[in-house]
């Protein structure tokens, strides 16, 4: 069989899988297994990112608690990251098969976030405080900090931080005691 043949059986084979080879700048590129891991390492890794994104609105570095309900709507934005990532880059992944299960365990991923964040379902009393301390420090930040000028709204707005505070100690205080 001649060299042509060979590449000719090498191509057929790898368009079938959806591993096309392609050419940057000289250098023939394999698309195959490998970078569908590297694409959920990216998820992963984006998924933590984003995770940890969502506590810089706090008010103070000690309202930062776990949340299963960020973690829950952080699932919701991975695969909804994770499908709008695969269809933009379909030329990288050609394998119609994988996409197609990664596409559904998107779906079944966001549905159960869905589900979980909705229902609260798995949420307890700590749980439930743990969720609402950086809850209650966002509305202390955004009180404290905006650029009020209605004394009734900057009246409404002291009220808040103030009552905010006073259940972040109360939550604090529960946790240690129901822990």
């Amino acid at each position: 069989m001649s060299s042509d043949d060979d590449r000719s059986s090498e191509r057929a084979s790898r368009e079938e899988t959806g591993h096309a080879p392609t050419e940057h700048s000289g250098k023939t590129t394999d698309h195959g297994p490998g970078t569908y891991v590297r694409f959920g390492l990216m998820i992963l890794t984006s998924s933590l990112v984003m995770y940890i994104v969502m506590y810089l609105n706090t008010y103070s570095i000690d309202h930062v608690f776990w949340s299963w309900t960020r973690f829950f709507m952080t699932m919701m934005s991975a695969a909804t990251m994770t499908v709008i990532m695969l269809a933009f880059m379909m030329g990288m992944y050609r394998n119609r098969m994988v996409n197609a299960v990664i596409v559904v365990g998107a779906v079944v991923v966001f549905g159960a976030g869905l589900a979980l964040v909705r229902t609260q379902a798995t949420i307890g009393d700590v749980a439930w405080m743990r969720a609402m301390i950086p809850h209650h420090s966002i509305a202390i930040l955004t009180s404290e900090r905006a650029h009020l000028e209605d004394p009734r709204v900057r009246a409404l707005a002291d009220s808040i931080i103030e009552a905010q505070r006073k259940e972040i100690e109360e939550m604090k205080a529960y946790i240690k005691e129901l822990e």
